[in-house]
């Protein structure tokens, strides 16, 4: 028999596992078949999503804590309401939801929130060398190693500036719904500790 040919390495980086954080919307699994699946789906609001090359959703989704803060500006022509945001340097505790997913997903959603095409695999070696890398002014256009679980690197994308340098605008009641449904299904943390955590960010 033939050996079988191997992949080749840009294929072999495109399934690297990575895990992407998710601090807003998409903690909610079905928020997030939205950017991987495709479609407008029952989380999808008025926008349709191209969706991931790949579209496998996550081999494995857990509940992490970062250091940091979340906090909602801009406005949202989704949601109508302000988007969640991640200031790695500010003093507080982020709850969140890792989702398992190879390079070449994180980098479709990536673009999906960027307001670009997916199709092109983003590179790393910045981001995972030095913690961040700015790949554009706007917001979700900054990549963050926020750290590691299992071996894996913890990424997200987020804005440019801090939390401080920009007016906060109130998110809309089914943003912070998806948000809690999220945190919910992640199993770390309770109904009540949600709410409060919910309750202090806004």
């Amino acid at each position: 028999m033939p050996p079988k040919p191997k992949p080749s390495a840009t294929a072999e980086s495109a399934e690297r596992r990575v895990w992407y954080v998710a601090y807003g919307s998409n903690t909610h699994m079905a928020r997030l078949r939205c950017y991987v699946e495709g479609g407008r789906g029952v989380a999808g609001g008025g926008r349709e999503y191209p969706g991931c090359r790949d579209r496998r959703m996550p081999e494995r989704s857990v509940g992490v804590e970062l250091p940091g803060a979340v906090y909602f500006a801009t406005r949202s022509p989704v949601w109508g309401g302000g988007r969640a945001f991640y200031d790695p340097g500010a003093k507080g505790r982020v709850w969140a939801r890792a989702h398992l997913l190879t390079v070449g997903q994180f980098s479709d959603v990536a673009a999906q929130e960027m307001y670009a095409a997916p199709g092109r695999d983003l590179g790393l070696t910045r981001v995972l060398a030095e913690g961040r890398e700015e790949l554009g002014p706007g917001r979700y256009e900054t990549l963050v190693h926020a750290g590691d679980l299992d071996g894996l690197p913890l990424l997200t994308f987020t804005a440019p500036w801090a939390a401080g340098a920009v007016p906060h605008v109130p998110p809309s009641p089914a943003y912070l719904a998806h948000l809690a449904a999220g945190l919910r299904e992640a199993g770390r943390w309770s109904d009540e500790a949600i709410t409060g955590y919910l309750t202090a960010l806004t």
